[in-house]
């Protein structure tokens, strides 16, 4: 072990022997390094708390809004809970539950014949058609009038 020069003797050399025999796991890098760091304060993890607590919830609030619309509504609220769950359980726990359900859809999906898989994608797109249909109505825009003007 070299003994380091410096004013406080060999208490370097002692710090870093300790250090070596410690049982302590070494710090984490990347992200999670930065964000432990920022958690280590009182104040950090507030502020930490704040931040992702409003990022998260404007994502999930916004995919809501989108889910009824044709587009990534549901991957929005998914990505939003992810961003929620780093510092939420209650968060976790939902995108535990959904990403439970969302296999179990799949799974039961996979398992049917034709003749189902055909009646639900009619119904996805009726659904959307209608969904389309009044948003567009909403903006003053009235497909059926437009239709009926071009035939």
């Amino acid at each position: 072990m070299p003994i380091q020069d410096s004013e406080t003797g060999d208490a370097d050399a002692i710090k870093d022997e300790s250090a070596e025999r410690s049982s302590m796991p070494e710090r984490r890098s990347g992200i999670h390094g930065w964000l432990d760091g920022i958690r280590s304060t009182r104040a950090g993890r507030l502020t930490l708390k704040i931040v992702i607590g409003t990022i998260g919830t404007i994502m999930v609030v916004g995919g809501l809004i989108m889910v009824p619309f044709p587009g990534p509504g549901w991957l929005i609220v998914f990505a939003g809970l992810a961003v929620l769950a780093t510092e939420f359980h209650w968060a976790r726990r939902a995108l535990e539950f959904g990403k439970r359900v969302l296999h179990d859809w799949t799974e039961w999906y996979k398992r049917q014949g034709w003749p189902i898989r055909v009646i639900v994608l009619i119904v996805t797109v009726a659904v959307a058609a209608v969904i389309v249909y009044f948003g567009l109505r909403t903006l003053g825009i009235d497909l059926i009038e437009l239709a009926q003007r071009i035939i």
